[in-house]
């Protein structure tokens, strides 16, 4: 397995492993998120969002080329205010291992990899959300030295 970063022009790799990760947030809150989202949206969508600057998607690669799980994170330069220091944040905003190989470390070499390159462009802060149904995801951050800091909690109408 090597770690692999995707570009803008290769997302299309990536929507088999975002379409399963939305099913799972899609079957646990319904309200949150669309069903099915139409995969030509989510190509556009995704493609978009990678093209921006501050946005990186990494890949695990197997020997034959599939991919095994990717993550996507923003460095996120944030000023001081009156009540925090200024800091560089590297948000890890998705993560998603294709299930036959889950649990065998691919998460945590997604992870470490974004860490490295996180902390290289100056980064003083690692980050992720999880939703409060996923026990893997949580359990893969604790694993990786973060720990909860804050809940948010919401109401819709």
């Amino acid at each position: 397995m090597k770690i692999i970063e995707v570009s803008a022009a290769e997302a299309n790799r990536l929507l088999p492993l975002l379409q399963d990760l939305h099913a799972l947030h899609a079957e646990h809150q319904p309200r949150r998120h669309a069903a099915v989202p139409e995969s030509r949206a989510l190509s556009v969508w995704l493609q978009d969002w990678l093209q921006q600057d501050n946005v990186s998607a990494l890949a695990a690669e197997s020997p034959q080329g599939a991919l095994l799980g990717y993550l996507i994170y923003e460095l996120q330069d944030r000023p001081a205010l009156p009540v925090r220091a200024a800091e560089t944040r590297a948000m890890l905003h998705h993560i998603s291992v294709t299930e036959a190989w889950r649990r065998m470390g691919v998460g945590k070499a997604l992870v470490k990899a974004m860490k490295a390159r996180a902390l290289t462009a100056g980064a003083t802060v690692i980050a992720a959300t999880y939703a409060p149904f996923n026990s893997a995801s949580a359990a893969l951050m604790q694993s990786m030295g973060m720990a909860p800091v804050l809940t948010v909690a919401e109401w819709r109408a």
